[in-house]
């Protein structure tokens, strides 16, 4: 008879687009699908049995590193050996951890569920008083810990959750990876070397707060004006032969052009091969 199975996966609360290029960092290969308001990642492999780490830790670690990519809530379920637990990160806040042994009982972060409804956005009395239900150690049957979890993402769906079918926690992993595939808008996420990571940081600054400075029509405005400017006080300083004057219109003027060039570069990539998910999503 086989015990208790060992999974995680990773509830993002942001969208595939803002999703795909941090997670595609990890050098791992996931499965990535749309879940609601959310975006859910699901692992390929089984990276606790060769890495030396628990499931714990791999989607500790995992969700870390997706959240300070993002700046979003990124939310890792894990269970292994009986044990089951989640850990919450949010770009570079702390990370808080909630775990319950086979029987259900809590340990962790005191406060860990009082911190997820204030970054999630909650309801600080109702669906705070629920949450802090599955922390109490008196778990009756049907009370583990992958219960425990399973009621928190249902709980979740007030805050735009919507986990594909099959894609619980407790499930066995290959069973996991099975329901993520078949899950709408599923896609696979695979390393392949050094391209795909400048790729990927590319995509992922694109898609944050500077995108619209780097490509689009912000950034040909904002090239056109350091173009304009920068080419006027170049003639200006040489007539007045001013070093500092001269360096400051080169400067303009070189990053005026680089940002056009870089537009238009870009824009051709686009239309040439359709783009990546950034591209598609940038005006």
């Amino acid at each position: 008879m086989s015990g208790p199975a060992t999974g995680g996966l990773l509830l993002c609360r942001a969208e595939p687009l803002a999703v795909r290029s941090p997670a595609h960092l990890l050098r791992v290969r996931l499965l990535l699908a749309p879940a609601g308001a959310w975006t859910v990642l699901v692992p390929e492999d089984k990276p606790w049995l060769t890495g030396g780490k628990s499931a714990a830790e791999v989607i500790s670690g995992w969700g870390s590193a997706v959240a300070a990519r993002t700046d979003r809530p990124v939310l890792g379920l894990w269970w292994e050996g009986g044990r089951a637990g989640f850990s919450l990160a949010g770009g570079f806040r702390r990370t808080v951890v909630q775990e319950w042994n086979a029987a259900g009982r809590p340990s962790g972060d005191p406060g860990a569920m009082r911190t997820l409804a204030a970054r999630l956005g909650l309801d600080p009395v109702l669906d705070l008083e629920e949450l802090e239900r599955l922390t109490r150690p008196d778990a009756g049957p049907g009370g583990d810990g992958p219960a425990r979890l399973r009621a928190l993402t249902a709980l979740l769906t007030r805050a735009g959750l919507a986990v594909p079918p099959g894609l619980a926690p407790g499930e066995a992993a290959d069973r996991l990876r099975a329901s993520a595939r078949m899950a709408p808008g599923a896609e696979a996420l695979e390393w392949s070397g050094r391209r795909d990571a400048l790729r990927a940081r590319r995509d992922a600054v694109e898609a944050g707060p500077l995108g619209p400075w780097l490509r689009g029509p912000k950034a040909r405005r904002l090239g056109a004006a350091q173009v304009a400017a920068g080419a006027p006080l170049l003639l200006w300083s040489a007539r007045r032969r001013s070093p500092a004057w001269a360096a400051a219109g080169a400067c303009l003027l070189a990053q005026g052009a680089l940002s056009l060039a870089y537009d238009r570069a870009r824009a051709g990539n686009q239309g040439a091969c359709g783009g990546s998910g950034a591209d598609r999503a940038r005006p």
